[in-house]
């Protein structure tokens, strides 16, 4: 069996690496140096392939039951942004500075901020060639009770799709969802 090949299991679905790091988590064996390490392992092996390789953008839309000012300020605070990622956060809350989180994995700068409705960064993981940024723009947009948030990330290597459209769910939305509500 593949890496990538998917188990089933009562009620979820999840891949072999997923699999043995949630047990990993049950056992009570891995410490934050451990999920970094789990991150960049990930970084590396979760190469696209395919047309899927050619990708240099990713949009999603996420629905997030909270105001779209609770979201950005999740999204640019430090200690809120630690908080619901579990690792370091140091994060500029001005146009031009710089954010480094997941204890330095992703860094870059906040090229444009519009408070409760736009935030746009230049964005890399610490791995990429020195120099290299991609682009990260958030909207949040007010729908009925909730807000759609809509990311658009262009600009990044060919290759990288697979572990960043993947890396924004587990890793942003889905804790930020939990934070939230």
């Amino acid at each position: 069996m593949s890496k990538t090949e998917i188990l089933t299991i009562p009620g979820k679905t999840a891949t072999r690496r997923r699999l043995m790091v949630g047990a990993a988590l049950a056992a009570g064996s891995l410490a934050t140096g451990g999920l970094l390490a789990q991150a960049q392992q990930d970084m590396t092996e979760a190469q696209s392939t395919g047309a899927e390789a050619l990708l240099t953008y990713l949009h999603q839309e996420i629905e997030i039951k909270s105001a779209p000012q609770r979201i950005y300020d999740a999204l640019l605070d430090s200690k809120q942004f630690t908080t619901f990622s579990g690792f370091p956060a140091e994060i500029s809350r001005e146009a031009g500075g710089v954010f480094s989180m997941f204890k330095g994995l992703i860094v870059g700068r906040n090229v444009e901020l519009v408070p409760g409705q736009r935030i746009v960064q230049a964005w890399r993981p610490a791995n990429w060639e020195p120099g290299l940024y991609s682009l990260a723009k958030f909207e949040l947009k007010v729908q009925g009770s909730e807000t759609l948030l809509v990311l658009d990330h262009t600009g990044f290597p060919e290759g990288s799709f697979r572990h960043l459209n993947s890396g924004w769910y587990d890793h942003y939305w889905e804790p930020l969802k939990k934070f939230l509500a």
